[in-house]
């Protein structure tokens, strides 16, 4: 059976590519704002800090009608640090938008949700964004989108992947190149098309995937998933199961259920397989569990979340400034609010030491830790961090291993050589170096994460603000060995 009437899409993108802004055209052109209704640029990102740095945290669900069809699209994070966002969102998605500024090309997120897209076997609509530019160069990016699917080894159906031109500032999307519309028709004509039905067998029992966890005051722990199959109804008595864990199965109910309608939820009595949904009433549910029904207790396998490369140690402030600060000071409140974050980030690790007071926290990156620490100090909570340091590992022979990060750079012709003499210094390897047509030189270093530590600050001071530096997680390798400590 296939559900003709409902789409679910994933925007995905590099960082500042205008995902979230892309969003927002979309919603105006279907219509759900009053014609005089005011409306925030950026509407889905609602959290303080996304909307103070201009980035994309936590993905977003939103719904649209468009010619008696639904369309879930699902907003994510474009910086590497939240990645563990993107892998878990895309079993939700049956297509994904990949959107590429006209001028930067594919960057190195680009490059890793894509891969991640392509393992799922999602069919990808090419969004090249902010074609208004005047330094814009759309012909040469397309070339590098083709480019870009080759060396990943997809399919040969990616590379008749449909190309759509939008200015989602501008609020319109065309599918040909230097004609301008009047709204975002063309890229939603071209999901409807693109976008295949979702698909499950006839009269199966429910099951839903839990790809999200929300928390309401009133409701409690809400579970976020598409339902996989079958038919699920208010009051409906469920098993949780979980893929990784055989011997997990809870007995629960399902209170209320909502879909998503514009930027609010709706409540409904039931809800078809192919519908993304919220369910209340489950209060020992996680992310990665399956909701179904006794008759059929198979677990839905769950993408592997990649491992977290970087660690922090949170404890109990201990300075003789401590309690001034803060409404929550002890080691109790500090241990509960890291835990509870671990529900809902799924590439955040959280671990208790010898100590009472002391908890080690892994990440993604140094953005990843330090939104988190930025979050609970605006909570009231009162702690103290150490220095970050890089997670290393052991080969099968006792070698020990660390992670190396892919760092892409992006500056003037003047400054490449400070560059890569202090990017040496820090043990880092120019593997490519290549003019652009924009006027900028690119570089690729491969370099120990650990080498990257504290460098962004030194880097925008000796390219004097100008130059961009982008990584992403590439391997474990073998350690590189010390890295000189920077005299003072």
């Amino acid at each position: 059976m296939k559900r003709e009437d409902i789409r679910n899409v994933a925007i995905i993108a590099h960082v500042d590519h205008g995902k979230t802004t892309l969003v927002d055209g979309l919603l105006k052109t279907s219509g759900i704002f009053r014609e005089n209704q005011q409306v925030d640029e950026r509407v889905m990102d609602s959290n303080s800090i996304e909307r103070e740095r201009g980035i994309t945290i936590l993905s977003k669900n939103t719904a649209i009608n468009y010619k008696g069809i639904k369309i879930n699209i699902i907003d994510t994070p474009g910086h590497a640090d939240f990645g563990g966002e993107v892998e878990r969102v895309l079993n939700m998605a049956e297509a994904v938008v990949l959107v590429v500024d006209s001028r930067e090309g594919p960057m190195p997120q680009t490059k890793f949700v894509l891969r991640k897209a392509i393992e799922l076997n999602l069919p990808a609509i090419i969004c090249i964004n902010k074609v208004d530019r005047p330094d814009q160069r759309v012909e040469e990016v397309m070339d590098e989108v083709l480019d870009l699917f080759i060396s990943l080894e997809a399919d040969e159906s990616y590379l008749d992947s449909p190309f759509v031109f939008a200015s989602a500032k501008e609020g319109w999307a065309s599918l040909e190149f230097g004609e301008v519309k009047n709204d975002m028709t063309d890229l939603l004509d071209t999901i409807i098309d693109y976008t295949p039905a979702f698909e499950a067998k006839e009269n199966a029992p429910f099951k839903v995937l839990v790809s999200t966890t929300d928390y309401d005051n009133y409701l409690g722990r809400i579970a976020i998933g598409k339902v996989e199959s079958g038919q699920i109804n208010k009051n409906d008595s469920c098993i949780i199961v979980n893929y990784n864990d055989k011997d997990r199965k809870v007995k629960s109910k399902i209170v209320t259920i909502y879909e998503f309608e514009g930027l609010q939820r709706s409540e409904v009595g039931k809800a078809d397989f192919g519908s993304i949904v919220a369910l209340s009433g489950m209060e020992d549910i996680n992310i990665g569990d399956t909701i179904c029904t006794e008759s059929d207790m198979e677990p839905i396998e769950f993408t592997k979340i990649s491992e977290p490369t970087l660690s922090m140690t949170f404890s109990v402030n201990n300075s003789p400034f401590a309690g001034r600060d803060g409404d929550y000071v002890t080691s109790r409140h500090l241990r509960d609010r890291l835990f509870k974050e671990k529900e809902t980030d799924v590439s955040l690790r959280v671990e208790t030491t010898d100590s009472t007071e002391a908890f080690k926290v892994s990440g993604r990156g140094e953005l990843h830790l330090s939104v988190l620490i930025e979050n609970l100090r605006r909570e009231g909570y009162e702690f103290q961090v150490s220095k970050p340091e890089v997670m290393f590992k052991e080969d099968e022979n006792g070698k020990k291993l660390e992670p190396i990060e892919l760092a892409t750079i992006d500056v003037d012709q003047e400054y490449t050589g400070s560059i890569i003499e202090k990017l040496g210094l820090r043990k880092g390897e120019l593997m490519d170096m290549a003019p652009n047509s924009s006027g900028y030189t690119r570089m690729v270093f491969k370099i120990p994460a650990r080498g990257l530590i504290g460098y962004r600050q030194e880097f925008l001071t000796d390219t004097k603000g100008t130059g961009i530096l982008n990584t992403e997680f590439d391997s474990y390798e073998r350690y590189k060995g010390d890295i000189a400590k920077r005299q003072a």
